[in-house]
């Protein structure tokens, strides 16, 4: 007992002497044109990075076009007017640079990584991809082959590639959530280029983006390039709607099983949960931890380490900028049954729901937290992301210098009613992923 006092007494004094981080200092401003636009000066290392969030995502597509959002995060690489297309990714090379992007529901997001003598290189590149993209016959169907080969790959063609799609379709019947950033190969088929066209001129907008510089730069001279390259670049025509649908609650358990080329069985729960910027996500964001991060959290513990039900188990939140989901899954171990899954899962979520965390778990779990908060802020990529997402998803920049602020306010008690409230046992989507040779044995 003394040993297990003193390792607490030392989290416990860590937690509060690192709880006090270094500030990340920022400027924002907008253009006249709408464009956003954050700088942060960090001048330890020379490496800037360059980002550019546009706020538009899958969510944003029609039900019959679904995919352009994920589309457009192909054809931003091919080229420009001023740029050949193959060229944009050999220019960063060639100076040392680097650069990706992603797509989700609700934004799509575009990154350089540059050596700080070439940030001009790297605001030109972005104000060239957002004026004067290439769209003609060669750009995308290009990317059409592309896009379809990725889907082939990684989706269809692999092993549990269907899942979040199966999980979507079965949350939501209503919200364009209901689809993934990858969309269909049909739609992108049936697309014409003035379809693309009309796609990138309503949301590849100054006013429907961020851009931030975060790294080795002088705030002034990281203004006057902002203006030189982004200034003249007119707002779009169009006025951008977004969606404004309410999906209705879960108010009984949403059940589909999938017959794969798998061998394990798994088994997956969904349960729906507020928008990103409600402060339940610093809540639901420990009780996932408690559940599943690190090798003595619960339900590794269990159903991993001491049972062996299985070979995998996580949780983790599906943040979105309306409702999202809590997701947490296990895959079998060999030989191990669904229903002895199901039964392990239940009643650790039965356990969390009905007994708080003692002081020393919880303890352990703030520690772990306040790890991620200064990891995520440890890179000039990650802190321009922050940055990015905090404006365009809470309208508050500076929430990047309060998170471990609100993480360290939640309680005990706060944990125990968050999964009270949030992993009801019926209002949820069940999926189960079964080998196909277990097809024709189902009752």
């Amino acid at each position: 007992m003394k040993q297990k006092f003193l390792i607490y007494f030392v989290l416990t004094f860590f937690t509060v002497l690192n709880a006090q981080e270094r500030k990340i200092e920022f400027t924002e401003f907008d253009l006249s044109n709408g464009l956003h636009v954050i700088l942060h000066q960090d001048n330890s290392t020379p490496i800037v990075a360059v980002s550019v969030a546009y706020h538009v995502g899958s969510k944003n597509e029609d039900a019959k076009r679904t995919g352009f959002a994920h589309f457009f995060e192909h054809l931003m690489f091919t080229g420009t007017e001023n740029i050949k297309i193959g060229e944009l990714d050999k220019l960063l090379e060639n100076a040392g640079a680097a650069n990706n992007a992603y797509t989700t529901q609700d934004v799509t997001y575009y990154y350089d990584i540059l050596p700080s003598n070439q940030l001009e290189l790297g605001l030109w590149m972005e104000s060239e991809r957002m004026l004067h993209l290439k769209i003609d016959s060669n750009s995308v169907e290009t990317q059409r082959k592309v896009v379809k080969e990725e889907r082939s790959s990684r989706y269809d063609n692999k092993p549990y590639g269907s899942l979040w799609e199966t999980v979507f379709k079965n949350a939501y019947k209503k919200h364009p959530y209901r689809w993934t950033p990858i969309g269909s190969v049909q739609y992108i088929d049936k697309a014409t280029i003035e379809e693309f066209r009309e796609f990138y001129k309503k949301y590849y907008v100054p006013e429907n983006a961020v851009l931030v510089v975060a790294g080795d730069i002088n705030i002034d001279e990281a203004k006057e390039l902002v203006q030189k390259y982004f200034s003249d670049i007119s707002r779009g025509k169009e006025t951008i709607k977004r969606p404004d649908i309410t999906e209705p609650s879960l108010a009984y358990t949403v059940r589909d099983t999938v017959y794969d080329n798998i061998q394990l069985p798994l088994v997956l729960y969904a349960y729906r949960i507020p928008e990103q910027k409600s402060d339940e996500m610093y809540k639901l964001n420990m009780l996932s931890d408690l559940l599943t991060d690190g090798e003595s959290s619960r339900l590794r513990k269990v159903l991993v380490d001491e049972k062996k039900l299985a070979i995998e188990v996580s949780s983790f939140l599906y943040s979105l900028e309306d409702p999202g989901l809590f997701v947490i899954y296990a895959l079998a171990n060999y030989g191990v049954s669904v229903n002895d899954i199901k039964y392990a899962l239940n009643k650790e979520i039965e356990k969390v729901k009905s007994e708080m965390i003692d002081e020393y778990e919880f303890t352990k779990l703030r520690n772990n937290v306040e790890s991620q908060v200064v990891s995520s802020n440890s890179t000039m990529e990650g802190i321009a992301e922050e940055l990015a997402m905090n404006y365009i998803f809470h309208n508050n920049t500076n929430l990047i210098n309060k998170q471990l602020e609100k993480y360290m306010k939640v309680t005990r008690e706060d944990i125990l009613n968050c999964a009270k409230q949030y992993l009801p046992e019926n209002g949820r989507v069940q999926i189960i992923y079964l080998p196909k040779s277990k097809m024709n044995t189902q009752n």
